[in-house]
């Protein structure tokens, strides 16, 4: 387990896409309300604050649990910068400083800095791990509602924005970024797991997630034109179901029961943009059951719309339905090909999936997490 100089290289591109994606935000909110669009400006503003508000009392929650470990006093300082918004960016100076030195400078070789060495990776490797949780967090939080909200401003208006392009763009880099991120910081944080190594698996993970994802949305979108009360309702009673399974499968994420409550709100919204895995028991069922009935809302969703009247620019139709079978379909052959031929894991037959199995040597957040 060692933190190298290209883990460094990913962490700073993961800051400079995190801090791209709040400017470009920023921007669309400043220039919906700048023409009128009060609703549009509203709606991306409170996308943004709710999933940083959330990222922030998890960042907060867990610098309180890490000091208690260490036998420290809680520190007002990190609270007052988790108030200001400034949890991440205190995260990524810390990870950053200590990851430096740790991939560029720290390179002795004796016996006797063996273990001190492996704490200080150990360390690093940990906090990056809590980084790409927080990432994870707010890319389904507020980048994938984003993305739809832009989505669907785009077929209504049906104009060329370099601004809503833009942030199209931007929020599939910041979605693509953070899901691989999180997958190979999974991996990386538990010693007993194998590591997702080259460029191939990590692509196709990539492609699944990205294609079944961008299918959704767009899916969703089209709903939306047809029936904003019946889309919110779908995706209101698709959360709940999420909810519901969390808290059937009693996840043991946060050390509180009332973070704890909050996680498993978080898990039923990111399981109505993605599957999931949330307690690491064989996902070969609820899987192909949380894809057989995307499939089927998907098709659904394009049959109806064929019989039903337009309500926005005819000329989109026609490739956004394409668009919506050819990404699904890509999807699912990708994540068929993940799993069957490029899963880390998938020699290991009687092997759960990453949380059972041999247990943990180290205390680590990421046992606990969404595993997939």
């Amino acid at each position: 387990m060692k933190y190298t100089k290209l883990n460094f290289m990913m962490s700073v591109l993961g800051i400079v896409i995190y801090v791209i994606d709040l400017i470009v935000d920023t921007w669309v909110s400043v220039r919906f309300f700048h023409e009128g669009q009060y609703v549009f400006g509203i709606l991306t503003v409170s996308f943004m604050l709710f999933g940083t508000l959330v990222v922030q009392c998890f960042s907060y929650s867990w610098f309180k649990n890490d000091l208690k470990e260490s036998g420290q006093e809680s520190q007002h300082c990190f609270l007052l910068l988790h108030c200001l918004q400034g949890g991440v960016f205190t995260r990524y100076w810390f990870a950053l400083k200590k990851g430096y030195h740790v991939a560029f400078k720290n390179t002795s070789k004796t016996d006797n800095f063996v273990e001190e060495q492996i704490d200080l990776h150990k360390e690093v490797i940990d906090r990056v791990t809590d980084l790409s949780m927080l990432r994870l967090f707010e890319t389904y939080l507020e980048g994938c509602p984003q993305l739809a909200l832009q989505l669907y401003i785009l077929l209504e208006h049906g104009q060329e924005n370099f601004t809503q392009y833009a942030a199209i763009m931007v929020s599939c880099c910041a979605i693509s970024w953070s899901t691989v991120d999180y997958q190979v910081a999974l991996r990386k944080s538990l010693p007993d797991k194998n590591l997702l190594n080259g460029p191939c698996p990590k692509l196709v993970y990539l492609f699944y997630k990205l294609f079944t994802l961008l299918s959704w949305m767009l899916s969703v979108v089209l709903l939306l034109f047809l029936n904003v009360k019946i889309a919110l309702l779908l995706l209101l009673f698709l959360w709940f179901l999420g909810v519901l399974w969390a808290f059937k499968e009693q996840t043991e994420f946060c050390a509180s029961i009332s973070m704890e409550f909050i996680y498993r709100i978080v898990v039923g919204f990111i399981l109505v943009f993605t599957f999931f895995n949330i307690k690491g028991q064989n996902t070969k069922c609820p899987m192909s059951c949380y894809y057989i009935v995307r499939v089927l809302a998907t098709l659904g969703i394009l049959i109806v719309f064929w019989f039903y009247p337009l309500s926005f620019n005819s000329d989109y139709f026609i490739p956004v339905s394409i668009t919506i079978a050819l990404t699904l379909l890509l999807g699912i052959i990708f994540l068929i090909v993940y799993y069957g031929t490029l899963h880390p894991n998938r020699s290991e037959e009687t092997k759960l999936d990453e949380v059972d199995g041999k247990p943990v040597q180290r205390d680590c957040r990421m046992k606990y997490f969404l595993m997939e």
